[in-house]
């Protein structure tokens, strides 16, 4: 099944945490380097505080990423305000995707710091729609990022 918007590879360098850290430090809203900061794909919803768009390297079709617009490394590091409008935003894009899609579920997730799965140092929300056989051992979801510790 194919993605019903547009995918394209983003412009920008990845740089190290503590590079990501030092803007912040600077207290700079955006970071010119940063993807995240200005996305070269489709926004499919946005508020005041944040915006969604597909993720480049989807793991499933519709894959999106909610981003806070202010440039900060984790969810955590989020006002209430702005974490609250992330999150809000999240469920307006998993009602979009549902309506376009009709996936059998979703996955969301959140990989904060290089030991959490981090990759990109601006804070991001993952909304994976899901379908029957996607994978053959589905169970227990989220609690698969360490193996060993799925079986419960």
């Amino acid at each position: 099944m194919k993605a019903p918007y547009r995918i394209s590879r983003s412009r920008g360098t990845l740089r190290t945490l503590q590079d990501r850290k030092n803007v912040m430090r600077a207290g700079a809203a955006s970071d010119a380097a940063c993807i995240f900061c200005a996305p070269d794909r489709e926004i499919l919803a946005e508020s005041a505080l944040s915006l969604a768009f597909a993720d480049a390297h989807p793991v499933s079709p519709g894959h999106a990423l909610v981003v806070p617009r202010r440039h900060v490394v984790t969810i955590f590091d989020l006002n209430d305000e702005e974490y609250a409008d992330c999150f809000l935003l999240a469920r307006r894009v998993q009602e979009l995707l549902a309506a376009r899609l009709q996936p059998d579920g979703f996955n969301m997730g959140v990989n904060c710091s290089e030991a959490g799965g981090q990759s990109v140092w601006h804070a991001h929300i993952h909304v994976i729609p899901r379908f029957n056989g996607d994978t053959p051992h589905p169970r227990g979801g989220v609690r698969n990022v360490i193996p060993r510790k799925a079986d419960y």
